[in-house]
């Protein structure tokens, strides 16, 4: 009778103890995590669906190593919600997809605000310039679109600007050119509200 019940309680200690390690090891896994790496991910995560990117540029670049040359891809990506958030990144990877999804999420994590106006435009005339490239952005009245090219349009675009004329200056660097373009939207200015009633007061006869 004994020997039966050491036997069963050895079964069923037998059954159990699979369920306990996987739920252990699952437990462990869970402690383990980095916190850096889950504030990663929360930033990734937050506002991700109402974000558009834009891939500026996708370059082919070498490091020249002991053993030779080590190839890599190197991505410039634009990142906005049309409502006035935009942010850019620029990382390498082994190949296009992992330099994409490197950029992108950089430019999530360093999104800026900008200030327009409520006709969709900038509020005033704004000229930057970053190493050799030099922008120009100048408000346009309602129904112009935007008028810009190159690197300049999509980040306007993702930007929400909706009436503005933009022109490079300087270098074609794209590069340059969409960061002398956002430090430019940066220095933008809050628009003054002008109100168009007077006073009636000193206009009444006596």
């Amino acid at each position: 009778m004994i020997q039966e019940t050491i036997q069963e309680q050895q079964q069923s200690e037998a059954q159990n103890a699979p369920a306990k390690r996987t739920a252990r090891r699952s437990f462990g896994m869970r402690r383990s995590r980095n916190p850096r790496q889950r504030k990663r991910q929360e930033r990734s995560n937050t506002g991700g669906e109402n974000l558009e990117q834009r891939v500026i540029q996708i370059d082919r670049v070498a490091r020249v190593m002991r053993g030779g040359k080590r190839m890599s891809f190197r991505a410039c990506v634009v990142v906005g919600n049309r409502q006035g958030k935009i942010g850019m990144g620029v990382k390498k990877g082994a190949d296009v997809a992992s330099a994409v999804q490197k950029a992108s999420e950089q430019a999530k994590k360093y999104l800026q605000d900008i200030k327009l106006t409520p006709e969709g435009t900038i509020p005033h005339r704004v000229e930057q310039k970053y190493t050799a490239a030099r922008i120009l952005l100048k408000p346009a009245p309602e129904g112009s679109g935007i008028i810009a090219g190159g690197a300049m349009r999509p980040v306007l675009e993702l930007a929400g600007i909706k009436n503005v004329i933009g022109k490079m200056l300087g270098s074609r660097n794209k590069i340059n050119n969409v960061r002398a373009t956002l430090e430019g939207l940066q220095q933008l200015k809050e628009p003054k509200i002008r109100n168009s009633k007077k006073d009636t007061s000193s206009q009444v006869k006596v």
